[in-house]
Parts: C-alpha cells; structure tokens; sequence
C-alpha cells in the first residue's frame, strides 16, 4: 500500500521528541541528496580540485527561531559527517553514464568532515543560529541538502500537526487528481525537488511512492538520488547556482564568468546534462551569454526566478533568433511551482516547446503549518566573494555590498533596476 510509509498515530515521525529516542538518524545515505550536488562535485574533481570555498545558511522566514534545536541539529550533523557510500551505492552511482569510474573510485574514499561546518547559536542572524561551511569545494560541496533536510525535519519534530497526515494526504491527493484531469497532459512531467525543505524523510518517501503509483509517466523521477535508486526513478538535475556563482572567482575574467562555467561544463560533459542554469546574473546577461553556439550544444534552461511566463517567452524568441527550433529545446520551471501554477504554464507553452516542471516544497512541506524557507548558498570562493544576482532580488545573497555593486556594473545592470524584465 502507498500508506505504508506511515503509521496510524501521526505520520512520518522519524526521531520524534515524545518517541522515547532509539529511532534512525535523519540522514542514513550520502546518496540523500540532489542529483546536482554529484554532477557538479565531478566536474570540480576534474576541473577545480583545489577551490576552497565557503558557505552560509539562511532562514527566510520571519519569527522563528532555530536556537532550541541547535542541539539536535549538531547530533544529526555528526552522524551525517560518520557515513560513508556502500559499495551498492557506488555501483548504482557508476551505473548513471554521465559518472566517471574514478569519481565513484573518489567517492569509496570519501566521507563529509565535521572540522568543514560549525553551526552555533547567533544573535547576528534573526533565527538565532548561524550555520557556517568553509573548505575544499571538493569536501564540502556535500553538506547543503542534506544539512537544511536536517535543519526541517527537527524543527518539524517539535512543529507536528497529530491528525495522522489528514490533510496532507488531502492536498496530495487533490494536487495528483488536477494532473490526471487536465486535458491533452501528454507532455506534462513533474519531478520532486522537495529534498532540501521537506517535511521529514518519510513524508518524502510517501510522497514519491504516491505520486509514482498514481501519476505513471506523468511523474518523470526525483532530484533525490537515494530515492530514485530506491524506486527504480530517474534521477533529476544538472547544475546549481554554487557552479556559475564559483566560476566568478574561477574563471580568466570576471564578465565571461558565465561563459566560462558553461564552457567547463561542456568540456566535462561534452554534451550531456545539457540543461543550463539561467538566473544568476539575470535573464539579461543570460541571454547575451547564451549565444547561437550554447543554444545549439545545451538541450535547454531551467528558471528558478522572476516571471516565469516572461522568462518561457523570451526563451522560446531567444531560439528561433538563433536558428534553434524550440520544439526541440526543453524549458524546465523549478520557481517555487504548486500544482495551479505547473498547469497555467503548461497551458501557456505546450506544443510551442519541451516542458518539465520541478516541484519542491510544495510537494515535500505541505501538510499543515508553514514551510521554513532556508537556504544555504556560497558567498565565497577562492578568498574572493561571490554574488547571485536572481531574477527574484529577495532570492540574491551576497556579504559584500561593494562587490554586488561592481558584479552589477561589470554585467551591465542598473543597480537601480531589477536584473531582468521578468522581475518586474
């Protein structure tokens, strides 16, 4: 049965503080984690083995405070930093044809160190806690996902709605029926990308198994690797922002940045994971970038900011300006989709053009109280800061004003203005 993953008395309870302790670790897989993270970890094995990099956290909600279970959050760290990849996971990592044998030979060896990441408590930071990565790209590229699944899945212990998971079996159940309802749905796939701030591991899993059984083809995989070995899914993802944001320190010059990242990628992949990231400076300097050459090579782009109805448009001129027919290109919407909004731009682009929409919070967070927004992004790389100059400015994070402002100057935008038409 899909339910099996929960229990009669309250759902996907891993660790619960009222359970009387003895129950699995948040974290039981370095495989618990983005398909993005490993794709993006290869290419700095190869292409920048001696980048050391640092990382911030960030809760962007207002009111909550995270300093109750700095405690809990430091256990679950240091078991995460105990784990190691099993051979089964290895052979299943060496078994995608994008993953090269001596990165999986890399990773036998590998396992996240807990000297890399210190999480205190802080009166700088309204939640009261500051969660800080410093170290070799190579070494701590690792800890995002699956540190923010720890930060959400204890503060959720002490936030747990005890209904059984009524209503967010409810929702799920609503948002599957919309997808198998809406007419000519031939081409619409939706994947999870709801790893990061999910309810708990077992709300995830429930989910999956779910909406794999209910929605057959019309749920193309999860950006969750653990799971879709689990499932027999397709895992999901190419690049994040950490890649483009790095080539800024990186690269030979600081306005090819983009271009230089895009380069590095091919050369790692030399034509597969072709989906290109195109928020980081703004659909602007995105655009002048993505010249007939990277439209050609890349399979297509993902948006993760501003309008997504804007962005689809310019894209799909952007094409055929340059001599790409766009039916043969793929647009991917990952900006915060509910299931409405995944069928409005459906509706919008199907038949002008490939779709995928990746849906995270929405899926993995939405049983009852409200979802911590958190991130955890790189401000610096190399000694030298690095910016994401987003489509959504409440989504930019930066440390350095002075060098937000130069990164604007040198990629042509107005500081006075948004980064592209899609922000208005």
């Amino acid at each position: 049965s899909v339910f099996s993953a929960l229990n009669s008395s309250g759902g996907c309870r891993i660790n619960s503080p009222q359970s009387g302790g003895g129950e699995r670790m948040i974290i039981e897989s370095l495989l618990d984690t983005d398909l993005y993270k490993f794709t993006m970890m290869q290419c700095v094995l190869h292409q920048f083995p001696g980048a050391i990099v640092r990382y911030r956290f960030k809760c962007r909600n207002h009111g909550v405070d995270l300093r109750p279970y700095l405690r809990e959050i430091n256990e679950e760290i240091d078991h995460l930093c105990s784990l190691k990849f099993p051979e089964s996971e290895l052979e299943y990592l060496a078994g995608l044809r994008y993953i090269r044998r001596d990165f999986v030979d890399f990773l036998s060896l590998f396992h996240l160190k807990r000297k890399y990441i210190t999480v205190t408590a802080s009166d700088d930071y309204e939640c009261g806690i500051d969660i800080s990565i410093e170290g070799p790209w190579l070494h701590t590229i690792l800890f995002e996902i699956p540190v923010l699944a720890i930060v959400s899945e204890v503060y959720f212990r002490h936030h747990d709605p005890m209904d059984g998971f009524a209503e967010g079996r409810r929702r799920l159940e609503e948002k599957c029926r919309m997808v198998l309802e809406e007419p000519d749905n031939d081409g619409l796939f939706i994947s999870d990308f709801g790893a990061r701030r999910r309810f708990s591991r077992a709300w995830q899993e429930y989910v999956i198994r779910y909406m794999s059984d209910t929605l057959g083809s019309h749920f193309a995989g999860t950006s969750d690797v653990f799971f879709a070995k689990k499932f027999g899914l397709t895992p999901m993802g190419t690049m994040a922002h950490e890649y483009l944001q790095a080539c800024q320190a990186l690269g030979p010059r600081l306005r090819d940045s983009q271009t230089f990242g895009f380069d590095m990628w091919a050369k790692e992949y030399r034509g597969d994971l072709g989906i290109a990231l195109s928020d980081v400076y703004g659909l602007k300097p995105f655009l002048k970038d993505f010249d007939m050459y990277f439209c050609k090579l890349f399979d297509g782009a993902r948006n993760d900011s501003g309008d997504p109805f804007v962005w689809g448009e310019a894209m799909i001129k952007h094409y055929a300006a340059n001599k790409c027919d766009p039916k043969s290109k793929t647009l991917i919407f990952s900006d915060s989709l509910n299931i409405p909004k995944t069928l409005d731009l459906y509706r919008h682009f199907k038949h002008r053009i490939r779709l995928s929409f990746g849906i995270g919070t929405n899926l993995m967070n939405d049983v009852g109280p409200q979802p911590l927004n958190i991130v955890i992004k790189m401000i610096e790389a190399n000694g030298q800061p690095v910016a994401k100059i987003s489509d959504t400015p409440e989504k930019g994070m930066c440390e350095d004003p002075t060098y937000l402002a130069y990164l604007r100057q040198v990629f042509g935008l107005d500081p006075r203005e948004p980064a592209s038409p899609a922000s208005k």
